[in-house]
């Protein structure tokens, strides 16, 4: 029975994408990917904390979430999500694609299609905290450490029931 989550076009920025499921050959290009964008919007991580980060997402956390990621038509990974008990769990996108829709299609597809009502963010991410409040979710809780027990302050966002 084929996945009803498999593959969904989307069209943002004038191009085509399709969000789908990444394989395994995609992971050397999801990690690079990620670490781009961790470099690019996580100012408060130091190169020991990057380099303790890139094995366990790899070894465990891209196995532990359904990832959708939306690809160009060369195949190149431009952003990527995760999303498992129902809360975007990851959620990164090439710094030299940000604010061409891509994070907020696949914002929207945890949401429409995976059911995603929850995520964190780190505190000391700005830009991701103002990202998600655009798509209308508000800060409901705060954790001081990250999931590792690491001083990077989380908030817990959900959607905003105005």
């Amino acid at each position: 029975m084929p996945d009803k989550h498999q593959s969904k076009t989307t069209s943002f920025s004038g191009t085509r994408y399709e969000n789908i499921n990444p394989g395994k050959k995609d992971r050397q290009q999801l990690i690079i990917l990620w670490e781009a964008s961790v470099r690019a919007t996580h100012d408060f991580l130091g190169q020991v904390d990057i380099q303790f980060l890139k094995p366990l997402i790899l070894s465990e956390y891209l196995d532990a979430v359904t990832l959708k990621c939306s690809k160009d038509h060369h195949n190149n990974i431009l952003g990527f999500l995760g999303v498992a008990d129902a809360k975007i769990n990851i959620l990164f996108v090439r710094p030299a694609n940000r604010g061409q829709g891509i994070g907020k299609a696949l914002s929207r597809y945890a949401i429409d299609e995976l059911a995603a009502v929850d995520l964190d963010v780190n505190e000391q991410n700005p830009q991701a905290l103002a990202f998600y409040q655009q798509l209308g979710f508000k800060v409901t809780g705060r954790s001081p450490v990250d999931g590792q027990d690491k001083p990077f302050p989380l908030l817990q966002l959900s959607p905003d029931q105005k």
